[in-house]
């Protein structure tokens, strides 16, 4: 009885014989499947984290031009009257700037119909100090290396 069952061992022994390599190789190329897959949600997130990071810069370019613009109407700048019959496309506007970064400002106080100061009246409540301002500008300096853009529309009443 005991001679017969090595002999059975043996023979289920033989007959898997190679089994074992085969499921580590399976199991090998599952690993390497994996880390392909990995490897490419690293790149996409990194691609995604650049896009973000260009977006961001391209706005705050934007913003601080604007900015900027405010502080010159502030001090007293002269800026043109906006035309009232024909209303400003900012969007159209944005689409045709070839160059890194530009500011838009008008006077839109006169559209409003309340643009009379009253003499000796309050200079700073008088919407005659209306301004619109439209920036726009690229993540870069300059147009070709750039990959964000960013348009910001803003009101600003002068003090």
């Amino acid at each position: 009885m005991n001679r017969f069952q090595r002999s059975s061992f043996s023979i289920s022994a033989r007959k898997q014989r190679g089994a074992v390599l085969y499921v580590a190789l399976i199991m090998l190329i599952l690993l390497a499947l994996i880390g392909i897959v990995g490897m490419q949600v690293a790149t996409l997130q990194e691609r995604m984290s650049a896009n973000y990071v260009a977006a961001n810069v391209a706005f705050q370019n934007a913003e601080s031009e604007v900015r900027t613009r405010e502080v010159d109407i502030t001090e007293g700048d002269f800026f043109e009257n906006e035309d009232c019959a024909t209303p400003f496309d900012s969007k159209a506007w944005a689409n045709g700037v070839t160059t890194a970064s530009e500011v838009r400002t008008r006077n839109i106080g006169i559209c409003t119909g309340e643009c009379s100061a009253a003499v000796g009246g309050d200079s700073s409540e008088s919407l005659c100090n209306l301004y619109r301002t439209t920036g726009f500008s690229r993540d870069q300096n300059s147009v070709a290396a750039s990959s964000s853009l960013a348009a910001i529309d803003t009101i600003f009443i002068k003090p």
